[in-house]
């Protein structure tokens, strides 16, 4: 079978005086070994500090052609406000740089039939796409639980296993899952207010903040999930299938791309 090839999009992040353009190692990591798959990762688009903005320079259609599956990986950034209609003067953590990519990247591999897998900030990123809105602060929000992990707790026992989600019986994720109810970690901040009207909820969380996305009218594979299955992907079957289940989409269309 094809090995097929997978974009990643980059954040920005500072370091030194310097900003860079990468992706985490884990999320690498689990697609090319979970979804078995070559990672290609694509810098964030948007102008920066010693950046000129690519969307002009860009045929990303032309670019989208020669992968196979696109990955939204999670991140410390958050969505800016301004994307789904709220005006935040200071906006937590947001990277506007990568939101232009990413924005871009969702409309045109949806148009194109290109398998999509979303994780937590790309979960939220393909919601907001496609029209929804988010909550800026669960914790803050009457009836919500504190969604965040601790930062001064050990990376170990900040992806620790912190919830139950609910999952829709006969959705996609009960068929992969093989279960109505499994524990996912949680290290987000904001979630989903206004579901996206092309968006079918896939699982909950006991407290209603939704932790699973299908894209109702995708011809090919597109799901996001609001926790972190490429955390120890190897460990937790529903990762396992997740990835899986990516990576056949992704295979599916390296074949038929190679005809």
């Amino acid at each position: 079978m094809t090995r097929p090839t997978i974009l990643l999009p980059c954040d920005v992040k500072a370091i030194g005086p310097g900003h860079y353009h990468c992706v985490g190692e884990k999320y690498i990591d689990a697609v090319a070994h979970g979804a078995s798959a070559w990672p290609l990762l694509v810098p964030a688009f948007g102008a920066g500090l010693d950046l000129e903005s690519l969307s002009g320079h860009v045929d990303l259609r032309r670019l989208l052609e020669g992968v196979d599956g696109v990955f939204l990986p999670g991140s410390a950034s958050n969505v800016h406000p301004a994307r789904y209609g709220v005006e935040d003067p200071e906006p937590h953590a947001p990277d506007v740089q990568r939101d232009e990519l990413t924005f871009a990247l969702i409309e045109e591999a949806l148009a194109m039939a290109i398998p999509l897998f979303a994780v937590c900030r790309g979960m939220q990123e393909l919601n907001v796409a496609l029209g929804g809105t988010l909550h800026t602060a669960l914790h803050e929000v009457a009836g919500y639980d504190d969604h965040r992990e601790d930062p001064e707790s050990p990376r170990e026992a900040q992806y620790a296993l912190a919830h139950a989600v609910e999952v829709r019986a006969g959705s996609l994720l009960e068929r992969l899952a093989g279960a109505r109810s499994f524990a996912v970690n949680s290290l987000h901040g904001q979630g989903v207010r206004d579901l996206a009207s092309r968006l079918a909820v896939e699982a909950t969380a006991p407290d209603g903040v939704i932790e699973a996305v299908q894209v109702r009218d995708a011809a090919a594979f597109a799901f996001g999930v609001q926790w972190h299955p490429e955390w120890r992907w190897r460990e937790q079957p529903v990762s396992v299938a997740l990835f899986g289940a990516f990576g056949e989409a992704a295979a599916a269309r390296a074949e038929a791309r190679r005809r």
